[in-house]
């Protein structure tokens, strides 16, 4: 089981995990690939699925997205949402119905989760956003209600990049990182699993484009200078609670030793200008 230890003076709590050790890493001995355990024909590879989408028998063939056990759990309860059979393209690439369909099946696992605690669902794409396997996943962990989480409330909406009949895209002043984008209901009050079908199509649309405006982003001759041309990455996770959001992080830069030893974060890009130049980009 996994193992919560508080700090008692500030009430933030670590997870001790040890057993993350020897998950797999395809970054790892790139000589040598392993089988992709994500892929069609390797469903023997994951634990037996919880879920799937699309057809076929359980751990077989057929599947449009799988929902696995991850193996080398964070938390007790810790699952694998498998974005589609195809290995290299993901959530910006990927036909709008997938990503429809992949937005679909976190609701689908949030409200199976929504009474053994505190629900979230995060992703990181790429090896600089912690990644250990390249094939296009996210990841859904459930924490114990009692454990406080250092995390973000929804922020004011300025800087706004774009938006739709449910949803508005935006920079927000607070930004940690470089091009930093959350992504906010316009309704208030309300927790990820609450949506309707037709939110969660609107939601897939202003996604797949948020993404796709920061892949260009990050592409670009003034934005190469600040990452050293490393591919795109980034992570983003849907805020657990009430009044919920996507935030959506470009790992253009690492964190070092003053952002360590302070909490501050130091972020290069103003993000009113980061609006207006995500803005600008037509997707």
């Amino acid at each position: 089981m996994a193992k919560f230890v508080p700090d008692v003076k500030t009430q933030r709590w670590i997870v001790v995990a040890p057993w993350r050790l020897v998950r797999p890493d395809e970054h790892k001995g790139k000589d040598k690939k392993p089988e992709c355990p994500f892929c069609c024909g390797n469903e023997h590879l994951t634990p037996p699925e919880i879920m799937r989408v699309g057809e076929g028998y359980k751990d077989c063939q057929g599947w449009q997205i799988r929902v696995v056990p991850n193996k080398f759990p964070i938390t007790d309860i810790h699952e694998v949402i498998i974005h589609s059979p195809d290995h290299v393209h993901d959530i910006e690439d990927l036909e709008l119905t997938q990503v429809s369909a992949i937005l679909t099946a976190y609701r689908s696992r949030y409200q199976a989760h929504i009474n053994d605690g505190q629900v979230l669902i995060f992703c990181n794409h790429g090896e600089h956003a912690g990644a250990s396997l390249d094939h296009p996943h996210s990841q859904l962990v459930v924490i114990p209600r009692q454990i406080s989480l250092d995390a973000l409330v929804r922020e004011p909406v300025l800087n706004v990049v774009d938006d739709n009949n449910f949803f508005i895209t935006y920079c927000p002043e607070f930004s940690q990182w470089p091009y930093e984008v959350w992504i906010t209901p316009k309704k208030e009050g309300t927790i990820y699993a609450e949506n309707s079908d037709e939110e969660i199509k609107d939601l897939a649309v202003i996604l797949q484009r948020t993404l796709k405006r920061l892949n260009i982003k990050y592409l670009q001759p003034e934005t190469t200078k600040i990452h050293s041309t490393t591919p795109f990455a980034y992570n983003f996770y849907i805020h657990h609670a009430k009044d919920w959001f996507i935030r959506i992080i470009p790992r253009l830069v690492h964190r070092a030793g003053f952002e360590l030893g302070t909490g501050l974060n130091v972020n290069v890009i103003d993000p009113t200008e980061a609006a207006e130049e995500l803005k600008k980009i037509t997707v």
